[in-house]
């Protein structure tokens, strides 16, 4: 069984809003349709090159389309 990542995404919002479907931002951004199925439905953590290309490919930063969990307890 595979773990689900702990970055979280919002994918899915972001190329729904363009107009985009799956198979359509994965030729975009170089990958197969299955591969960002799992990014979207946080089954998979893209490579940080995937990441970059994702966010260029709606014109947004990183950190618009990826989250990581604040796990040191510091407030932000």
């Amino acid at each position: 069984m595979v773990k689900p990542t702990r970055v979280s995404n919002t994918i899915r919002a972001h190329r729904e809003q363009a107009g985009l479907t799956q198979a359509e931002l994965a030729r975009t951004v170089g990958v197969t349709r299955q591969t960002l199925i799992a990014i979207e439905q946080q089954k998979y953590s893209p490579t940080l090159e995937l990441a970059f290309q994702i966010a260029r490919a709606f014109g947004v930063g990183l950190d618009d389309i990826f989250e990581y969990p604040d796990t040191s307890g510091a407030a932000s």
